[in-house]
């Protein structure tokens, strides 16, 4: 099903569009690709944080469940070497450039290209030298839905100059329908991760063992948690085939899992968050630890990083990321 969401502040209409398969539904939105709401049939609540008030994603809630990029995560001093100069991007965190700067992906107007029951095909163009990232870039997300309970999302993109592309899908996860995520466990295969310095940025590869980042067995979340906005390094490269990247569990049994070819998973536990004065699907604002990001992606800082997994796109090539959320309930 498709029809209007709500105008921008700007005058841009965005619309709505509802997938349904087995026991699964989830609507997405036009501004920023953004997945609004995730519904398992069973469960009285929505699974992740979302708004039915375009202003809300215009103001607090930017990110939530929105394609950022065109390249996720922090670029270090808002700048990165390409082919031998030196390229400035818009700096919305410091110094930083965060999730593609101020006017990053998540505030675009994605194009419908086909839409059917179970699935949705999006199409974005970038033109050249935009938040300072060279290349007219031709963007493409499909999301799909199979039974009984599974969320695919397959990136594409192209440029016809060499770019940087790092795409991630940036929502937020909720299993119980409680105001924050305590008493969720969260389970990742990385016996690697990213330590950051004062601006989270990384400062090299790390092992896991004896820190707060070892999750290979199951750690909690939520307040009264060792706080978390960092990279685990699922593996060196991105990956042809499917690759496990967690498990998150409510205390209510409901369960999610994340495949993805994507070699890292960046997780935030939202402890800073707040969408007021907007509320939520839940009728009230979202507070601190009100969900978790779980963001399948490159490597943090990539273009500037010697060593991590390379997020350069050159003309001519393609990027292709591939990413399946899978539901259960007890």
């Amino acid at each position: 099903m498709r029809r209007p969401f709500g105008t921008t502040a700007d005058g841009r209409k965005v619309e709505a569009i509802s997938l349904h398969a087995g026991d699964l539904s989830v609507t997405i939105l036009t501004l920023g690709a953004t997945l609004n709401d995730v519904r398992l049939k069973g469960v009285a609540y929505p699974l992740t944080l979302g708004s039915k008030d375009v202003a809300a994603y215009e103001g607090p809630m930017g990110y939530y469940g929105a394609l950022v990029g065109p390249v996720a995560n922090r670029i270090a001093g808002a700048s990165a070497p390409l082919n031998g100069e030196t390229l400035s991007f818009e700096a919305n965190e410091g110094t930083t450039c965060l999730h593609g700067g101020p006017n990053g992906m998540h505030r675009e107007i994605w194009q419908i290209e086909s839409h059917s029951e179970s699935a949705l095909t999006l199409s974005l163009t970038l033109p050249d030298g935009k938040g300072g990232f060279p290349g007219a870039r031709s963007m493409r997300a499909r999301f799909s839905l199979d039974a009984p309970a599974h969320l695919r999302l397959v990136i594409e993109a192209e440029t016809d100059k060499d770019t940087y592309i790092n795409i991630a899908n940036h929502s937020y996860w909720s299993l119980d329908g409680h105001a924050t995520i305590t008493g969720h466990m969260l389970t990742v295969p990385a016996d690697r991760y990213t330590p950051v310095d004062a601006d989270l940025i990384p400062t090299g590869v790390a092992p896991v063992d004896g820190t707060d980042f070892d999750f290979r067995t199951g750690r909690a979340l939520g307040e009264n948690t060792p706080r978390i906005d960092h990279n685990l390094c699922l593996s060196d490269t991105p990956a042809t085939d499917l690759q496990h990247a967690c498990t998150l569990t409510g205390s209510s049994g409901v369960t999610l899992r994340i495949d993805t070819t994507e070699p890292g998973l960046q997780i935030y536990d939202a402890g800073k968050n707040s969408s007021a004065p907007f509320v939520g699907l839940n009728g009230k604002p979202y507070g601190a630890f009100s969900g978790v990001a779980l963001e399948p992606q490159r490597w943090p800082d990539g273009p500037n990083q010697a060593g991590f997994p390379s997020c350069l796109l050159k003309a001519g090539e393609t990027y292709r990321q591939e990413t399946v959320w899978s539901f259960s309930k007890p």
